[in-house]
């Protein structure tokens, strides 16, 4: 009764279902291992913002500011302006959790100071992958009225947003493996309290590769769908 199979039942969306179940349990991950290492105060006794300053000085990056932004863990790096912005729980913490965060995102800066090639690929593709993301599907929508080429072609402009999520996986990795060596080797942070700024940085890591993984599954539930429709 294939009539049914599109109206009733779609087995694909269990594909769906595994990548919302990634991501969920990817964020509820992140946020009780930062919540658990906030509360163990660094003995450096040095905030969030300071410990960022202290790093990105070391490594002779002046043209770098250090902002304050509105948030929970909405700490970012933005290379266009070369602004470190860390959020409520980061920016005055002194907690080994805040310091870890703040450090990842002078990994970025670094990266970007060093023209780490798989960072400057993730920025090239921004505005494509931004696309994708927003207009893949309206396109393999209007494709099943106009004809398999409009289809394929949404297939291929939303696999962008699905390259951009897989870049980013080397991207972020490497930007915790610098934060981790970093305050290491600058005596930031102790050895007990590297490890638990590692077990911070990998909790945040899984979402990256929740969400990689969650587009994976949304592309290949599209072309499941429709990469093999042939026009009437």
């Amino acid at each position: 009764m294939p009539g049914f199979y599109g109206f009733y039942f779609d087995p694909t969306y269990y594909l769906v279902l595994i990548g919302a179940v990634l991501c969920m349990w990817a964020s509820f991950r992140v946020n009780s291992t930062f919540k658990k290492y906030s509360r163990v105060k660094s003995r450096s006794n040095m905030t969030g913002a300071q410990a960022a300053a202290e790093l990105l000085q070391r490594q002779g990056i002046f043209d770098v500011q250090i902002e304050h932004v509105n948030g929970n863990l909405t700490d970012h790096y933005d290379p266009r302006s070369k602004v470190l912005r860390l959020s409520d729980a980061t920016y005055s913490s002194t907690s080994v959790a805040a310091i870890g965060v703040a450090a990842h995102e002078c990994g970025h800066a670094i990266q970007h100071n060093e023209e780490y090639l798989p960072l400057k690929i993730r920025s090239t593709i921004v505005p494509f992958a931004n696309f994708g993301c927003r207009f893949g599907i309206p396109i393999i929508l209007l494709g099943l009225f106009l004809g398999q080429f409009f289809v394929e072609l949404g297939i291929w402009v939303f696999a962008i947003s699905v390259l951009f999520q897989i870049i980013t996986l080397p991207v972020e990795f490497n930007a915790s493996g610098r934060a981790v060596a970093l305050l290491s080797d600058y005596g930031i942070l102790d050895s007990e309290e590297n490890g638990q700024c590692k077990k911070v940085l990998r909790a945040a890591a899984l979402t990256y590769v929740a969400a990689a993984a969650s587009s994976i599954l949304q592309l290949l539930r599209l072309i499941l769908l429709f990469g093999n429709r042939r026009d009437d």
